[in-house]
C-alpha cells in the first residue's frame, strides 16, 4: 500500500530496501529539507516498513524480488520531478543528494555518486575491485563512468521512458548502457561511503561478488 503525498516537495528518494530495520532511522533521519523518503519495500521480516511508516516515508510494498523491482516500484510510486536512488542501508549519506541534484540543473541528465569509502572496512576489497572491472568494461561501450554506485539522481519522466528490463542486480549496468544510448550527460560527484549496517546481500562476500560481476558481465554481452 502506498500512503498519499501530504505537501508538494520537490525530490523524491527511492530506497530499496531488504531487512534493514536498523539502518532506516539514521537513513530517514539524514533527509535533506523537502526530500521525500518513498520506501520500496521488498519483502522485509524486520519491520522495515512499520518503521519507514513511523518516520513518514512513503512505503510501497514490492513483492516481486529484486534490487531493479524495487526500484522501478519506486519510480512508479513517486512523483516528484526529480528522483533520486539511494541505499537504504546506511553506507551513503542521504544529506549528499542535493549535490547530485546541483548536478542536473548544471546540465547533466543522470548524476551518480562515486563512491569514496571512508574506512578500510567500507568497501571490502574484492567488491571493490569487481566493480572496477564493470566500471571499465562500461567505459570500454562509451559509458564514462568509473563506479556502479547506488546513488544516483535523474528526473522521473526521463528515467520511465528508458526501456529497462532487468528487475534484479543488473539494473544499475542496464541504466548506465540505456542512458548512454540516449545520448543522457552522465556526471559522477564524489560521495562518502560508509561501511554498511549489516550485511550486504550483494557483495559481501566473495562469491556475491562474483555472482553479481558474472550477472554484469551477461547483462553487457546481451545488451548491443
Amino acid at each position: 500500500m502506498v500512503t498519499q503525498r501530504q505537501d508538494a516537495m520537490s525530490v523524491d528518494v527511492v530506497l530499496p530496501c531488504l531487512d534493514e530495520a536498523e539502518a532506516l532511522p539514521w537513513v530517514l533521519d539524514r533527509m535533506p529539507p523537502g526530500y521525500r523518503a518513498v520506501v520500496a519495500d521488498n519483502g522485509s521480516r524486520d519491520g522495515s516498513a512499520e518503521i519507514a511508516r513511523e518516520r513518514g516515508a512513503v512505503v510501497v510494498d514490492v513483492p516481486q524480488r529484486g534490487y531493479g523491482a524495487a526500484v522501478q516500484a519506486g519510480l512508479l510510486a513517486a512523483d516528484a520531478d526529480i528522483v533520486c536512488v539511494c541505499d537504504a542501508d546506511a553506507s551513503l549519506d542521504p544529506a549528499q543528494l542535493p549535490a547530485l541534484v546541483a548536478a542536473l540543473a548544471n546540465g547533466a541528465h543522470l548524476a551518480l555518486g562515486r563512491r569514496r569509502p571512508t574506512s578500510a572496512r567500507a568497501w571490502p576489497p574484492h567488491a571493490r575491485l569487481g566493480n572496477a572491472v564493470v566500471a571499465q568494461r562500461l567505459r570500454r561501450r562509451g559509458v564514462p563512468v568509473h563506479d556502479i554506485g547506488p546513488m544516483r539522481a535523474a528526473r522521473r519522466a526521463e528515467l520511465l521512458r528508458l526501456p529497462i528490463t532487468d528487475r534484479r542486480f543488473g539494473y544499475p549496468l542496464e541504466l548506465l548502457l540505456r542512458a548512454a544510448q540516449a545520448g543522457w550527460r552522465i556526471a559522477e560527484i564524489d560521495v562518502d561511503y560508509h561501511q554498511r549496517t549489516g550485511r550486504s546481500k550483494v557483495t559481501g562476500t566473495p562469491l556475491g561478488t562474483a555472482r553479481t560481476v558474472r550477472d554484469m558481465t551477461a547483462a553487457l554481452a546481451s545488451l548491443r
